[in-house]
């Protein structure tokens, strides 16, 4: 069990964080995505909990203004080398 994980019960807790970070959001019929807007960054994706990613992604950035692929890190493609083995450690859960 994870101290957290992406279900539907997580999904309005998302949506209030943005709202609270200032963004607007709406799911857009046509594309079946959630969207998001602040000072005009936009962002899409599958789910709420995704779009607070996405939105973290451009938080994190922290971008001056638009350019080509913006939001990249350079380096190694960690995503391609993912390990398949859990590390050893201790939940927190197990802690309390």
């Amino acid at each position: 069990m994870a101290a957290l994980s992406e279900y539907a019960n997580v999904q309005d807790t998302a949506l209030k964080i943005l709202l609270k970070k200032g963004y607007q959001f709406w799911f857009d019929d046509r594309t079946e995505l959630y969207c998001a807007e602040k000072n005009g960054w936009d962002f899409k994706a599958e789910s709420p909990c995704g779009l607070l990613g996405i939105v973290t992604i451009y938080e994190f950035k922290n971008p001056g203004q638009y350019s080509e692929y913006w939001w990249k890190e350079e380096g190694e493609n960690v995503f391609r080398n993912i390990s398949h083995e859990q590390p050893a450690y201790v939940p927190i859960w197990k802690k309390t």
